[in-house]
């Protein structure tokens, strides 16, 4: 991990996301690293995925160096939390203890990828229900969100916020109103330019810190699921955290540190029964796939 850190910074994100949106999808399992095979249908294809993910070659690599020392031993499940974890402090951040003992799934599931992942333009209530139907709190999903601080988002993604309410919510400092315009720029109103990027925190894109929580109150969240926490209609107990955390940079890494481990603890019941550890993270292991009509 810090290899891939130190050649491109936003590896560190691919990697802290990757983990994200396999916990979301039947647990932390390391389903989302399958690929599609002839019985088997996997996430990487799902709309929230197929273009928002990345870091699989990493994970790749750290698997193959360690089934070189120690075969069979450490699942892919494992390998995803720890490098999440080690993602974030190589950029910064927090230092937590990685629960251990993930079996990976030998099951993948498109349909639950489709549900059970947040989107760009999630309503505040409805990313609520999402996270509290995975056991964790609205506490946990405003820090949890403070992973944007090192995240890119794609045209697409935010086009709508910055043609729609951007200006309505923003200081209009000069500095926004300069970046307002970098990212019209960037992806233009009429269409084109979908797969352009930018930094949900252009001031310190690199830096796991709480900029983030800084730039919702001013109004700069890139994405309309994250200025909801605080200037949605909704957003009384979410706005509290966002000044919680922009005034106590502590209390964010302690909650962010708390809370990710609370996701990495989300489990599949079928894999904690039934899973494996898998030779390739890929693939599952020569005659133990089980048919994935999901």
């Amino acid at each position: 991990m810090e290899c891939a850190v130190l050649s491109d910074p936003r590896n560190a994100a691919l990697i802290i996301r990757l983990h994200f949106h396999d916990c979301f999808v039947q647990g932390c399992d390391g389903s989302v690293l399958l690929d599609n095979t002839v019985t088997l249908r996997g996430e990487k294809q799902a709309p929230p995925n197929i273009h928002s993910l990345g870091g699989f070659r990493i994970i790749d690599r750290i698997k193959n160096k360690i089934e070189s020392e120690c075969p069979g031993v450490v699942s892919c499940a494992d390998i995803l939390t720890i490098a999440a974890r080690d993602a974030t402090i190589l950029v910064g951040g927090p230092y937590w203890h990685v629960p251990l003992g993930r079996k990976d799934s030998r099951t993948a599931s498109y349909e639950f990828a489709l549900t059970n992942l947040p989107t760009a333009d999630e309503s505040l209530p409805s990313m609520i229900s999402k996270f509290l139907l995975q056991g964790l709190s609205v506490t946990d999903m405003v820090a949890l969100a403070g992973a944007h601080t090192i995240g890119m988002a794609r045209c697409q993604n935010f086009r709508s916020r910055i043609y729609g309410n951007y200006e309505l919510t923003s200081s209009k400092t000069i500095p926004s109103e300069a970046h307002l315009k970098d990212l019209q720029s960037t992806c233009p109103a009429m269409g084109g330019g979908e797969s352009n990027v930018a930094s949900m925190d252009y001031v310190t894109p690199n830096l796991f810190d709480n900029s983030y929580y800084h730039l919702l109150i001013h109004g700069e969240g890139l994405l309309n699921s994250d200025q909801e926490m605080y200037s949605g209609l909704t957003a009384a107990q979410t706005k509290e955290i966002v000044k919680k955390y922009a005034a106590d940079p502590l209390a964010f890494f302690l909650q962010f540190s708390e809370s990710f481990v609370k996701m990495g603890n989300i489990t599949n019941p079928e894999s904690f029964v039934n899973g494996e550890v898998r030779r390739n993270c890929r693939f599952v292991n020569a005659g133990t796939q089980k048919d994935s009509a999901a």
